[in-house]
């Protein structure tokens, strides 16, 4: 299948680790060019090594973003489209959370998994769309997540915000589709980053590995139509696909790539 994704600019927000830097490794074995915002830029950087090294041609580059300031985020906007010429494709994949019960949470807990989780796709759609609308082309794709369809235990705020993403990914499909843009959703089942991968300061996982025990991750398996753990590159690849012209018919649709743990 051709993807139509060679000389494409793309941008991923937090494409350090885990899935961002398997969205990133994707694109780049398709010949696409990437902005990685990255609120740590030596992880970026690290993965831009790793792109250099498939040597397919595609030319990244690493801006330190805090995607939950929307000052930083034009600034990043306008420095990829200075880089590259256009921003075809925004691939909205930052997220935090650390699960704990909603009432145990400490009130500078729920406002940063609002921040992340719902401000920032908010801030880089705001930033990307004018450009996007002026050229009449674009694909945004955001992750999302199960618990943002169905309500995940000791992730109620998560869930909310997750679920926003969804309905604000639909409800702009709605209005910009006129221009030619798509909007689309990728909802991943739990992937955690492998051992040996390195991983942000800021990520959740330098905390969340703690919670994930070898025999939390024998549960959740257990809880997969498919009876094991998914892998980040299988995240990217839907998101590829989604971006790509092999989905030009595609909008506003919310997809789980997480086992069958959901059937919506």
């Amino acid at each position: 299948m051709e993807l139509g994704l060679k000389g494409k600019n793309v941008i991923v927000t937090g494409g350090g680790s885990n899935i961002g830097r398997a969205i990133v490794l994707a694109f780049a074995a398709e010949g696409a060019n990437i902005t990685i915002a990255e609120l740590a830029p030596a992880q970026g950087d690290a993965v831009a090594a790793e792109v250099a090294r498939l040597d397919t041609g595609s030319r990244v580059k690493v801006i330190q973003t805090d995607v939950t300031d929307r000052t930083q985020v034009g600034k990043m906007v306008e420095q990829s489209i200075a880089e590259f010429g256009s921003v075809d494709i925004l691939v909205n994949n930052v997220g935090w959370t650390i699960d704990r019960l909603f009432m145990e949470k400490p009130p500078e807990e729920h406002e940063k998994e609002v921040a992340v989780n719902l401000w920032s796709p908010i801030n880089c759609i705001h930033a990307v769309l004018p450009h996007m609308i002026e050229r009449q082309s674009g694909s945004i794709v955001s992750i999302s997540s199960d618990a943002g369809r169905m309500g995940e235990y000791r992730e109620a705020v998560y869930s909310a915000c997750k679920g926003g993403v969804i309905a604000l990914s639909k409800a702009i499909a709605r209005e910009t589709g006129r221009h030619g843009l798509r909007l689309n959703v990728v909802c991943p089942g739990l992937i955690v980053p492998p051992d040996e991968e390195e991983i942000s300061p800021e990520s959740m996982w330098n905390q969340m590995r703690d919670i994930f025990t070898d025999e939390v991750l024998e549960r959740v398996e257990r809880a997969y139509i498919l009876r094991r753990m998914g892998n980040a590159g299988e995240i990217a690849n839907a998101v590829v696909f989604l971006a790509s012209d092999a989905a030009s018919f595609i909008t506003g649709q919310t997809l789980s790539v997480s086992g069958g743990y959901t059937m919506m």
